[in-house]
């Protein structure tokens, strides 16, 4: 896996629970990250976060009901997550912090980041990395990130 992070670029690596801002001040051949800001959720399972008998409906033929399915609390929290960290690059975005933005997460983080982001950050975005690096240390991701060429 080999991404073209520019230097000076931001690089956002998150999941549901965890973001680092990192900014990369090396080269696009030999990245070196800095940390500049982490951001983590405390979200306990769903089952920790409150649970309730599930809801009903009348059928359609007005005499059996139907289960409706629980609220997935976790899910939301991690969804939410997503649209703080949206909102934080759109402030980073208008205060000029950054021009070009690389995205890490895992595939379902990534698509919540999409449509919670500003067109401003959109348009800023030079790649994405659909894995969970999030584990990574920030040594180990400059190896798995670099690349010998620039992108076409």
């Amino acid at each position: 896996m080999t991404a073209y992070i520019p230097s000076n670029a931001l690089v956002l690596v998150g999941d549901g629970r965890n973001a680092r801002f990192l900014r990369n001040k090396g080269s696009p051949r030999h990245p070196e990250f800095v940390i500049e800001r982490e951001v983590n959720l405390a979200n306990p399972p769903t089952r920790d976060q409150g649970t309730d008998r599930p809801g009903r409906k009348p059928g359609t033929d007005g005499v059996s009901r139907t289960a409706i399915e629980e609220t997935d609390w976790h899910q939301r929290a991690e969804q939410q997550f997503a649209v703080e960290i949206a909102e934080t690059l759109y402030e980073m975005e208008h205060a000029h912090k950054f021009a070009e933005l690389v995205v890490i997460a895992p595939p379902k983080m990534l698509g919540d980041l999409r449509a919670a982001f500003h067109p401003e950050v959109s348009r800023c975005i030079v790649a994405e990395v659909p894995k969970n690096l999030t584990a990574q240390p920030v040594r180990e991701l400059a190896r798995v990130l670099s690349t010998d060429s620039p992108p076409p």
